[in-house]
């Protein structure tokens, strides 16, 4: 997994590309989520378009962020979720847990 960030409308967006498989991918989230949170910028959307997969350990990765971010008074949401990505998050009823929202724009719009 690739990892790009960058900052829009006070809001940190995530950018990972590829896979999220964990291994060195979980550290390489959670040291960037720390890293923004030290900045005091806790509102973060992560940007799935060009997530092909994830398996049980990339959403641990997702779940580890929600909750970092929770535990720091922040919140995390996700955008452009992809049909695959959906579908995982439907079968382990994490859909729930979750704001998902159709683009970047729109869910920067849902933090105001």
């Amino acid at each position: 997994m690739k990892l790009s960030d960058r900052v829009q409308d006070g809001v940190v967006v995530l950018e990972p590309k590829g896979k999220i498989m964990g291994g060195p991918d979980a550290s390489l989230l959670h040291d960037k989520l720390y890293d923004y949170i030290k900045q005091n910028k806790k509102k973060v959307v992560v940007d799935l378009a060009q997530v092909d997969w994830m398996n049980s350990t990339g959403l641990g990765i997702l779940i580890s962020g929600y909750t970092t971010l929770r535990n720091n008074d922040g919140m995390l949401k996700l955008a452009n979720v992809t049909d695959k990505i959906q579908s995982l998050l439907t079968i382990t009823k994490l859909i729930s847990v979750f704001d998902a929202y159709d683009s970047v724009d729109d869910a920067i719009s849902a933090f105001k």
